[in-house]
C-alpha cells in the first residue's frame, strides 16, 4: 500500500542543474531522488517515484532545508528510508528528516512561506573556502541604504519587474512580508520571507537593493519600479551562490 512521505533535506546546488528534473541532464536535485527512490521500491523499467519539491531553486543554488514529498509503497521504516537514500545519494545532497504524513500533503501547494538567505562578501581578501556560497563585490555597499529600499518591497504587489520570466502567465502577485539586511565582518546577508517567488525573484530583488546601495538606484525609486511591472526597470539578476533556502513554512 502507497503511502505519502515527507522528506526535509539539505544540498549544495553547485554541481546541479537545479532542482527541476530536466531530459538529457542527469544533475537534478528532483531526478537524483526519484532515481533512488525508484530503486529503492524496486519499480520495473520506465516507472519512476514522482517527488514533488516546494519550490525549484536554479541552477547553482542551495538550500538547508528544501522540504519535498513522494508516494512509496514500501515496507522500510523512515529510518531506514532516510538510511538507503542518504547511502545512494551523492555526497552533496543529504536527507535530515523522513516522515509519513497525510496523503493530501503536497510540500508545494500547502506550503505557507519562505526564507531565503543571500550572503554577499566585499573583503580584500578572496573567500576560499565559502567562494561557493558567496557572491563576491567588487565594492562595499550602503547597507543602510539597502534598507530603505527593502521597506518599499515589503508588501503585496505585483513582482513582474522582480521576475526573470517575462512571458509568465500566471498572477505575478506575492507578499514579501520580511527582508532583513544584516552585516557581519565583510559579509552582507539579505534574508527574505514571503508566501512565494518568482523565478528568480530573490536574486532580481537582491540585484536591486545592491544598486541601491551602491548609490545607482534611489530607495524610494524601487516603488516606481514595482509599478512598472516592467524587468528592465529593475536591478540585475544576483548571481545563483549566493543563495540558499533557509526554510519552508507549513
Amino acid at each position: 500500500m502507497k503511502r505519502n512521505y515527507k522528506f526535509t533535506l539539505s544540498y549544495d546546488g553547485t554541481r546541479f542543474y537545479g532542482w527541476e528534473r530536466q531530459p538529457n541532464k542527469d544533475m537534478t536535485i528532483q531526478g537524483k531522488l526519484e532515481s533512488v527512490l525508484t530503486r529503492m521500491v524496486g519499480l520495473p523499467e520506465g516507472e519512476s517515484v514522482q517527488v514533488i519539491g516546494a519550490g525549484r531553486t536554479d541552477a547553482g543554488v542551495h538550500a538547508r532545508a528544501m522540504t519535498a514529498n513522494a508516494m512509496l509503497n514500501t515496507d522500510m521504516t523512515e529510518e531506514e528510508i532516510q538510511t538507503y537514500m542518504n547511502t545512494y545519494l551523492p555526497e552533496d545532497i543529504s536527507i535530515n528528516d523522513v516522515r509519513a504524513c497525510s496523503d493530501r500533503f503536497h510540500s508545494r501547494y500547502n506550503a505557507l512561506g519562505k526564507t531565503y538567505r543571500y550572503t554577499c562578501y566585499y573583503g580584500n581578501t578572496k573567500p576560499v573556502f565559502d567562494r561557493k556560497y558567496v557572491t563576491v563585490l567588487d565594492q562595499k555597499p550602503d547597507a543602510e541604504l539597502m534598507r530603505k529600499g527593502a521597506e518599499y518591497i515589503i508588501g503585496t504587489h505585483d513582482f513582474k519587474s522582480f521576475c526573470g520570466n517575462t512571458r509568465m502567465k500566471k498572477s505575478t502577485v506575492r507578499c514579501v512580508d520580511n527582508i532583513k539586511i544584516e552585516e557581519s565582518g565583510p559579509q552582507i546577508r539579505l534574508y527574505f520571507h514571503g508566501n512565494g517567488f518568482l523565478q528568480n525573484m530573490v536574486r532580481i530583488m537582491t540585484g536591486t537593493l545592491l544598486e541601491v546601495g551602491y548609490g545607482n538606484i534611489k530607495p524610494e525609486e524601487i516603488g516606481t519600479i514595482i509599478e512598472a511591472c516592467d524587468r528592465q526597470k529593475a536591478g540585475p539578476t544576483a548571481p545563483p551562490q549566493g543563495l540558499c533556502l533557509m526554510k519552508v513554512d507549513y
